[in-house]
């Protein structure tokens, strides 16, 4: 099947372009990508059923989401018009409308009206540097053709000999939202115990979206409710006793904690982390803003309209998922560092 055949398949289809419009192709191959990623895991479990490139569309079927330009499909996310360009901007948690004025240096009495006011006063790179201070999830979305940095979109230091838990191997997530989980539930697909940790204090937001698309991605998993700062000796005996931790937070977090990743593996436990821009970046991001600023989006007029719904995430979950795996084939420790951004741009032009 061609891309765009793939594509229409994967339902990625009817969810891009404008609500009042028809439906759009992604650039790129998002869709094939995905096919591919899914053949080659299942090669590590043979006779496993995986789902397919339907996945891409599987939260927005379940919410009862559709295409929503020029915002995204679930609503937080919207690209603005700069004076030379367009930055991506998400504004999906309570905390974000209450950064606003300090974003736009004014008064805000309409969240989105007021952005795109403000972000038309603005350059890109004044814009993104702005979005970036402030811990808000965005950035400057790139002209066509351009690609960001030339990081790799995985990078996979080995520190040591891998230490097996036995069979199956066990994975500790701590992740949330979609890309982990995701990455979690094709794991656990394939026969691995999955354990994952939540704080009762901060629980995976995903819990207050849809509540069928949070049940199935944990479907088989152990759920273990562990307050991470009273409980950190806790939490690092079950990380050292693991196969493989998956995890989502900028490093600093968890070194609060005392708990550092290259120990962690250099101690015999591969370490995966997912964020937006690679371990190296303290920026955040969400699967809207972080595809549209790889260049994932569909220009049409006098906008720019994201693709999918929160393309980076099952691109990533998946991706992550397959190097996970061959992670765990080998003998060796490894801490991967898997940057969503460098994920989507791969799609687009690697």
């Amino acid at each position: 099947m061609s891309e765009r055949e793939v594509w229409i398949a994967s339902g990625g289809y009817e969810l891009t372009g404008r609500r009042d419009g028809p439906p759009r192709h992604a650039p790129g191959r998002p869709a094939s990508a995905v096919q591919e990623a899914l053949a080659a895991i299942a090669r590590h479990a043979p006779g496993v059923r995986l789902p397919g490139p339907a996945l891409l569309s599987r939260r927005a079927r379940l919410a009862g989401f559709s295409r929503n330009g020029p915002g995204s499909c679930g609503g937080s996310f919207r690209a603005l018009r700069t004076l030379d360009g367009w930055v991506g901007l998400s504004l999906p948690r309570p905390a974000d409308l209450e950064l606003l004025p300090a974003l736009t240096g004014g008064e805000i009495a309409r969240p989105w009206p007021d952005v795109v006011k403000w972000a038309a006063s603005t350059t890109s790179a004044e814009a993104q540097e702005r979005i970036h201070l402030l811990g808000l999830a965005g950035g400057r979305i790139p002209a066509p053709g351009d690609a960001p940095d030339d990081r790799p979109a995985v990078v996979t230091t080995a520190l040591g000999n891998r230490r097996s838990s036995g069979n199956p191997v066990t994975v500790v997530d701590l992740t949330s939202l979609w890309a982990g989980p995701l990455c979690a539930h094709l794991l656990g697909l394939t026969g691995a115990r999955v354990i994952k940790v939540e704080s009762p204090d901060r629980p995976d937001g995903a819990r207050f979206g849809t509540p069928a698309f949070f049940d199935e991605l944990h479907a088989g998993h152990e759920m273990l409710s562990l307050d991470l700062r009273s409980h950190t000796e806790a939490l690092r005996e079950l990380v050292a006793d693991a196969d493989l931790v998956l995890e989502a937070s900028r490093p600093r977090a968890l070194a609060q904690l005392g708990i550092d990743a290259q120990e962690v593996v250099a101690g015999g436990t591969s370490w995966l982390s997912i964020t937006a821009r690679g371990r190296a970046s303290n920026t955040i991001g969400f699967g809207d803003d972080v595809a549209a600023c790889a260049g994932m989006v569909v220009r049409d007029e006098d906008a720019v309209l994201p693709v999918g719904d929160a393309l980076a995430d099952p691109l990533t979950g998946v991706r992550a998922a397959l190097t996970a795996l061959d992670a765990l084939a080998s003998d060796q420790a490894q801490l991967i560092d898997v940057s969503m951004l460098h994920v989507v741009a791969e799609t687009l032009h690697g």
